[in-house]
């Protein structure tokens, strides 16, 4: 039973082979150095035996003289091979680790949003670095460790059979007694490592939270509660990783304890028949070196094993992520969108729940359509349902019922990349990525020129504060560009979007963080681009709402009215209520009201 725990501990570790396969040249390198250097070393006690035997006491200097040659190309023959192994094991390590970081990385920014919900980003943090680590120590060196004393622990068991039958009687005797604590402290091993990973983890996410809003922590003076629950986590990481070490540190001394402790026996029994004539210095001299390549390698399997099954819990974990599912896939035969495309969009009686609350509805039989080039705005309270029509219009999540179509097809029936590559986003909270300017307004299309790229700023009136940059547009953003303001982070976003070109346009109170001068040279950029252009507009600014085509109001996930600016302030009290409240900021607000 314990050794059924023990293999389906280690099981995990199978799903390496994958990774590993590419590369079974190197693995058939490293397998064979390995087998010559464990050869090798086995016949150091052949040759132990035929020097004492024959050469010590026959007295023969000649044969002293070739034994000694002979060890030395031995030796040599030994570097040789533990150099290949050691190089093609640890390369083997370093590109199957690579090639497992860029799998699980490619695979987890192809989930949809509703996975990073439920999932801390501490925590992906940690599988990708950490995890990733204790494998490369696996194949990069405790497998060849493992294989290479199993070798020797297998051969130099044969080699004492051959030597003494009786002896290694008493040594198959010790054999057990050294097992079964391997057994029960490695699994207590393995579940400590995996404590000591989950303690990591949960101290890299709250390290990551409390960096990322180190705004927030230095002005409402939390450091010194931050300090002590950090310390208090990295004391419960301590304490995990100390259990482990004690662990480990006493199956190692079980071990050394019982092996060299039945040596020093048999080395006594051996002695004594050494005395009595039942055997040769020489065969006692090999046995005693087998019975050390035995308990050396027993001492470094006990060791590897920690090793190998803290690896398997990584694996494990790492190939939870692999196996994840996303909740928005392709369809196996996308249907192709009409080209040229003409952006035209529809939702159809839409209900829909994000999966972190999907007792909450956020929309709720929601029905819209909107014509090629036509320009309409989206109000309504905090909550309403605003920001969760572009989320599903982006697919991001697939609603519960209804339908959302692009040009006539269904997103769920077409490639999600195809229709994405029609939209540009300008998110309420832009996102600046750790780069210059010129390669953060480059994302919105990678192909883009330089020139294309700074027409694209320009546009955006962002071109005058970035070459005011100390290196212009190659200066450097910061983390989530902390180097720029609101206004100015607002601006790179605009410009992004811009440069997509994109045929539907959403703007998510894309002027929100601007001030007056700088919102009417972005809305003039944006009245540029708009014409021709399907545009959606969460607004919160009168100036855009009374130039929209068709503006709707939502309430509670639902649609309650639809149409022009001074339609809805005589027809829909909750417009008109929206009107007096959030564009109040705006002098024509007053006017418009009073002149209704």
């Amino acid at each position: 039973m314990s050794e059924q725990n023990s293999r389906r501990n280690l099981g995990p570790l199978r799903a390496l082979m994958p990774f590993v396969r590419p590369y079974r040249l190197q693995v058939v390198g490293a397998a064979v150095a390995l087998i010559v250097a464990a050869v090798t070393v086995l016949a150091m006690g052949n040759g132990l035996r035929l020097l004492v035997d024959k050469g010590f006491s026959a007295g023969d200097p000649a044969l002293l003289d070739r034994a000694v040659i002979v060890l030395m190309g031995v030796v040599v023959l030994l570097a040789g091979s533990s150099y290949a192994r050691f190089f093609l094991v640890s390369w083997i390590g370093e590109r199957v680790v690579a090639d497992i970081r860029k799998a699980v990385f490619s695979h987890v920014i192809s989930l949809s949003p509703g996975f990073f919900e439920t999932t801390r980003t501490g925590e992906l943090l940690s599988r990708l670095a950490t995890d990733t680590t204790l494998v490369q120590t696996v194949v990069g060196s405790s497998v060849s460790i493992a294989l290479r004393n199993t070798l020797l622990f297998c051969g130099a068991l044969v080699m004492l059979l051959i030597t003494s039958a009786k002896l290694s009687g008493y040594v198959l005797l010790v054999v057990p007694i050294v097992v079964i604590p391997i057994i029960v402290l490695g699994r207590k091993v393995r579940r400590l490592s995996r404590d000591t990973q989950d303690r990591v983890a949960d101290l890299g996410s709250y390290a990551e939270e409390t960096l990322y809003g180190i705004r927030a922590v230095q002005a409402f003076a939390h450091e010194p509660v931050d300090r002590e629950r950090f310390g208090a986590r990295v004391e419960d990481a301590l304490s995990a990783a100390i259990g482990r070490i004690r662990a480990r540190a006493a199956l190692t001394a079980i071990v050394i304890s019982l092996v060299f402790g039945s040596i020093a026996v048999i080395l006594w029994i051996g002695g004594k028949d050494v005395l009595a004539g039942r055997i040769s210095a020489g065969e006692l001299s090999a046995f005693v070196f087998y019975a050390a390549v035995v308990a050396g390698s027993t001492g470094a399997l006990s060791e590897v094993l920690g090793d190998l099954q803290r690896a398997a819990g990584a694996m494990e974990r790492l190939m939870g992520l692999l196996q994840a599912e996303s909740d928005v896939s392709p369809p196996a035969n996308p249907v192709p969108l009409a080209a040229p495309a003409k952006g035209i969009v529809s939702f159809e009686d839409v209900d829909f729940s994000y999966p972190a609350r999907p007792d909450i509805p956020s929309l709720t039989g929601f029905t819209a359509s909107v014509k090629p080039g036509e320009r309409v705005a989206i109000v309504g309270p905090s909550g309403a349902g605003k920001s969760t029509i572009f989320q599903l219009l982006l697919r991001f999540y697939d609603p519960q019922a209804g339908h959302i179509r692009i040009d006539g097809v269904d997103l769920t029936e077409t490639d999600p990349r195809a229709f994405r590559s029609l939209i540009g986003l300008v998110p309420q909270e832009p996102v600046i990525f750790s780069d210059n300017a010129m390669e953060n307004i480059r994302y919105g299309r990678p192909d883009a020129s330089d020139a294309d790229v700074i027409a694209a700023a320009e546009a955006a009136n962002a071109k005058s504060f970035i070459e005011a940059l100390p290196d212009g547009f190659q200066t450097y953003l910061g983390e989530k560009g902390v180097r720029l303001s609101g206004g100015q982070r607002q601006r790179i976003a605009i410009a992004r979007a811009i440069l997509r070109d994109p045929v539907i346009l959403l703007l998510d109170e894309a002027t929100s963080a601007l001030d007056a001068e700088s919102e009417r040279a972005v809305q003039k950029a944006l009245e540029a681009i708009m014409p021709g252009r399907t545009t959606l507009v969460i607004a919160h600014r009168l100036a855009t709402v009374l130039k929209a085509d068709r503006i709707l109001v939502l309430e509670d996930g639902r649609m309650i009215a639809e149409g022009k600016h001074s339609e809805l302030l005589k027809s829909n009290p909750l417009y008109r209520h929206l009107a007096e409240l959030q564009f109040a900021d705006s002098a024509a607000a007053g006017m418009a009201i009073s002149a209704e």
